[in-house]
């Protein structure tokens, strides 16, 4: 269940950024709405950092390689993934507001490439210590799962501890998502975005094993 206020006022990247610390989000009715409205889920989805769930065929296949992994290198391109299907939130004022906050290097994406095509990959907003996962996609199999779990070697690295999935969904609780509550998530939101965190501390073309050895350790 999400609890929305539709009467929000214009929506900035600066006021974007305080909601994230404040535990909301924006979304849309639809791809063709024109307005925005405000989410704070009374039960939110998280992925805790030290419990994602690598499965045994998504450990093989990362070891087994055959992709190329980029960061913030098509971000544009994973939004309009993100958004091209039968239903969205994610309408052209979102597409705006996130593309001004991947300038503003708040805002990154994962790629995942194979042939040299995109061919799964996600989106979402760093502050401090959180990374707000936004969307994601597949157009191969496991597109979105290996940007999901080399998201999670790149927090664990960089030194996040909050990986916030806003909603808990079957896929995501698949891969170790939970749902806490509104008081639980704040109190962990707000130890979060106090902390020091580098997006940038993990390499991309890490070798398959140094990706697992993130992914498993345990803290």
């Amino acid at each position: 269940m999400k609890d929305h206020d539709p009467q929000s006022p214009e929506i900035t990247p600066a006021l974007l950024l305080r909601a994230y610390e404040a535990g909301v989000f924006p979304m849309a009715d639809s791809a063709d709405a024109d307005e925005l409205f405000w989410v704070e889920p009374r039960q939110r989805g998280i992925i805790p950092l030290d419990g994602f769930h690598l499965s045994r065929s998504l450990r093989r296949r990362i070891r087994r390689g055959g992709y190329v992994v980029t960061v913030d290198h098509a971000f544009p391109a994973v939004l309009a993934a993100c958004a091209d299907r039968p239903e969205t939130w994610i309408n052209r004022p979102i597409r705006n507001l996130y593309a001004a906050l991947f300038e503003m290097r708040h805002a990154h994406s994962v790629e995942i490439w194979m042939d040299g095509e995109l061919a799964g990959g996600l989106y979402g907003v760093s502050r401090g210590g959180a990374f707000f996962g936004e969307s994601m996609f597949s157009r191969r199999t496991d597109g979105s799962k290996l940007a999901l779990a080399h998201l999670v070697a790149r927090l664990r690295a960089g030194g996040y501890t909050l990986l916030d999935t806003q909603f808990l969904t079957p896929h995501l609780e698949s891969l170790g998502a939970i749902s806490i509550s509104r008081a639980v998530y704040l109190r962990l939101l707000d130890e979060a975005v106090s902390q020091r965190a580098d997006f940038y501390g993990f390499s991309a073309d890490a070798d398959p094993g140094t990706v697992v050895q993130w992914i498993s350790q345990t803290s």
